[in-house]
This record gives C-alpha cells, structure tokens and sequence, in this order.
C-alpha cells in the first residue's frame, strides 16, 4: 500500500510542477495579443510595450543558472515553492498596476521569480522518477511545454475580447492567482526535496557581470530609438563586450578556485555544443523579432481585434505541434541533422513567403490569406524546437546534461531579449514619429515587411550554425572518456533528503 501512496504522489507532484511550467510558457505568450489594449489602457510607449516583454524575457534569463544552481544549494522544493509565491504575487501586481512603469517593473520581478521555479522543474522530475521512466515523463513535459507555447496567444485574445468584469487585459495576468495558489499548497504536500550531492557555491560576482553586461547590450537597443539614438548608448554596447570579456575571464578564476562557476566554460570545447548555443541565442533572436512584431502588425497595423488576431495563429500552433511530433518520433532518428536544418530553410521560406503576401495583399490582406505563411513557419519551426536540446546535447557527457541543459535555455532566452530590444531598430525604427491616421496601415506593412527581413537573415545563419550540430544522435550509453575530459565534472545527481 505504502509503495502505491509513494507511486501516487510522485505523479501528483509531476502534475504540479507541469502546471507551473504551462502557467510560465502561457504567460511568456498570452501578453503579446494584448499589448495594443495596455498600450491603449496605460499609455504606453513603444519603448515601455518592449519592456513588457523584454524585461520579463531578459530577467528570466539572467535568473535561469542562478535558480538552478540555488536549487541545488538550498533544495529544489524549497526554490520552487519560492518561486511559484512569487510569480503568484507578481501576477497578481501585473494585474493591478496602474501605470506602465509599473507593469514595467513588475513584468521583470515576474520574470525573475519564474527564474526561480522553472529550472527546478526538470530537477524535481529527475530526482523523483527512476531512469526507466524519464524517457515517458520527458515526454509528456515536452507536450505540455508545446501546449503552452501555442495556447498562450488564444487565451490572451479571449480573456482580453472578453472584458471579464471591465478590467480588459487584467484578467490575463490575474488567472495566475488561482492557478498559483493551488501549486503552491499541493507543492507542499506532495513533492520530494532534493538537493546537489556536491556542496557548491552561488557566483554572486558572475551574476553580477553577466546583469550588467546584458544590460549595457539590451537597453540602448530598446532605449535608444526613443531617445534619438544618443552617444552613451552606443557607448554602453560597446562596453558590454569588455564586460563579458571580464565575466569569461572571472569564471575561469572561479572554476580553479572551487569547482562552482555560474558557467561551466569548459563545456564549449565540445564544439557541438559550442555550435548549438548559437543556434539557440540567433533562434531565440528570430523568434523575438517575430512574435512581438506579428501582433502589432495584426492589431495596430491591420486593426484587428485581440481574437482576430488569435485566431489568425491557430493554423500556425496546429503546424509546429504537428511537425513537433513527426520531427521527434519518425524523422530525427532516421534524417538526424539535416531535419533541424530542413527545418530552418522552411521557416525561412515561410518568412519571405509572408513578406510576399503583406507587400501583394497590403492592409487588405485577410486571416485565410496568411494560412499558408503560417503553417509553413509553423512546420519550420516544429522541426527545430522539438529535437533541438536533445541534438545540441548528444555529445555533452552525461553527467554534465543538467548543467548543459540550463546554459542552453538561459542562451534561448537571451537571444529572446535581445530580439525583443532589436524591434526597436528592425521593426520601430521605420515608423515614422507621427503618422497620419489614414497612413497608419501602410506605415506599419512596411515595417513588418522590413522586420521579417530581419528574421529571414537570422534563419539563414541559423542553418549554417545547424552544419557543425551531431550529424546522427550518439549512442545512449556513449558519454565517452575523450569527451568526459574534455569537461571538468560540476553536475551532481540530486539526492533526496
């Protein structure tokens, strides 16, 4: 009986922290469809309408290593319970911030708070099932992290379109509340601590150095146009590279000191690996420029409301769940490589197949009419998003795929941000200060054709990044001596106390 309790709350404890990890992905998706309502709502500069999405993508970023690495100090339940409070109250602050400013701050702290319970996420999972039952447990996590990524821009348009109880966009940061507070109370009771066998260290200086150089990097980007494009901004990128010279150094000081660097550098000479964080920071540029640009194009360009511009993406979400699953089960295993990079050149040309359609069509285009750019995308970007850990992966050795996995989604998510702060030149930079209202529809097509230029380039180096990528996946138990040493051991199994 005691074995079929255990059995059960290790099942009920996935359930939680799945649910947690739809609730950040949907929350990562579903303020895009309404950002033309809180600018209308809030007053929010074109700036501010970056940061939405931008501070919450570039403090997630700059959490994610450190969050993961406190969940292996202090123990994943106790982080992710952390966590998950304070995405809650954060939420809740998003939904009844009264200015943009404070949206602004409170997106960030969201951010940030998700920083803390998400990495712990595939922690708990590990530490709870047995080896022979992650393949399935994976399986059913990488499901429902689709789910959300594609769900997230319906129910944003829904909740907005609706208007629950006069509060427009609100209700989409305040559904959290509900949601939160049952994680949190079920989290208690039924997930297992754990924590690194290792007693390791938090880098407070790299944390530091790898903020203030992201900064220096993203804020004169979203900043600047606003402001005129001044000299300190130009300045600030140009010193991040300096920063981010003295964080590589720093770590390198910090890994022979003891053993606990915020970025296990040593991980980059396996050059696949190398190969693949550029594939995931220029991807997660693309899909940055992209997603932001897309629904201001729909709404403020063409008009549309929030569920005519939700709607319009469904054909998009049913194509990447679908290639998603193909990519994985049938074509990886027998293509390996070349899917990833079949997969770049598709959503490439699903890019200049909608650059076409908005220069032909114009402000007339309708839904139906972007179908077809959209399910092309849709199917380019499935085939890549599924398979693309596991490939960047597959000559990592194992023990350090914890450790690898986490710099791979903190890379992604600041490719995010920095995409999101390039808007400003690839999208917002050719719209005119003022525009006439009755030019407002032709100013923004011109813009978006501009920013999917932008996208089309960054796809292309995408798939020349793809060429140095694993041709074929290893073998499961090859985590071979010449690869081990290349990399100096970190990671830890956790251990449950």
């Amino acid at each position: 009986m005691g074995a079929v309790d255990s059995d059960r709350r290790r099942w009920i404890a996935l359930a939680i922290v799945m649910t947690a990890s739809f609730m950040d992905l949907v929350d990562v998706t579903i303020v895009n469809i309404a950002i033309p309502s809180i600018q209308a709502d809030t007053g929010a500069s074109f700036s501010a309408v970056q940061w939405v999405t931008g501070g919450y993508a570039l403090a997630f970023a700059i959490g994610l290593i450190t969050g993961g690495r406190l969940g292996d100090i202090y123990g994943r339940k106790r982080l992710f319970l952390l966590g998950i409070g304070g995405f809650t109250v954060a939420s809740a602050l998003c939904g009844l911030a009264g200015s943009a400013e404070m949206l602004v701050a409170m997106r960030v702290v969201q951010g940030a708070t998700a920083a803390l319970m998400v990495p712990q996420v595939l922690s708990i999972i590990h530490a709870t099932f047995p080896a022979e039952e992650r393949g399935k447990v994976f399986g059913m996590f990488g499901a429902v992290v689709g789910l959300g990524a594609v769900s997230g821009p319906l129910i944003g348009a829904l909740l907005t379109e609706w208007d629950l109880f006069g509060l427009a966009w609100r209700p989409i940061f305040l559904i959290n509340l509900p949601v939160g507070v049952a994680g949190l109370l079920l989290g208690r009771a039924f997930i297992g601590e754990s924590k690194a066998e290792k007693a390791l260290k938090l880098d407070l200086v790299g944390v530091l150095l790898a903020s203030v150089g992201l900064l220096m990097l993203i804020y004169p980007l979203t900043h600047g146009r606003e402001a005129g494009w001044p000299l300190w901004g130009y300045l600030a990128m140009a010193g991040s590279l300096p920063v981010f010279a003295l964080f590589v150094a720093y770590e390198r000081i910090k890994t022979r000191r003891d053993g606990s660097p915020l970025v296990e550098l040593s991980l980059f000479r396996v050059k696949s690996f190398a190969a693949g964080i550029g594939v995931q920071l220029t991807f997660g540029v693309a899909t940055g420029i992209f997603f932001l640009v897309w629904t201001l194009y729909m709404q403020l360009g063409l008009g549309w409301s929030p569920l005519k511009a939700g709607t319009t993406g469904i054909p998009f979400s049913l194509a990447v769940s679908t290639a998603a699953g193909l990519s994985v089960q049938k074509l990886v295993p027998r293509f390996g490589r070349k899917v990833l990079q079949a997969g770049a050149l598709v959503m490439a040309a699903g890019v200049l197949t909608y650059i076409w359609e908005a220069e032909h069509y114009g402000t007339a285009v309708k839904p139906w009419q972007m179908a077809l750019p959209l399910v092309v995308m849709g199917v380019g970007m499935g085939l890549i998003v599924a398979p693309i850990t596991d490939a960047v992966l597959a000559e990592v050795p194992r023990e350090h795929a914890g450790s690898a996995s986490g710099l791979i989604n903190t890379v992604q998510q600041m490719g995010n941000a920095l995409g999101l702060g390039l808007v400003s030149v690839a999208f917002f930079g050719q719209i005119d200060d003022v525009v006439a209202p009755d030019a407002v529809g032709a100013e923004f097509n011109g813009a978006f054709v501009h920013a999917m230029w932008w996208v089309a380039g960054v796809m292309v180096l995408v798939f020349l990044l793809m060429s140095v990528l694993p041709k074929r996946k290893a073998a499961p138990a090859a985590a071979s001596d010449a690869a081990a040493d290349e990399v100096a051991p970190e990671a830890q199994e956790p251990v449950l106390v």
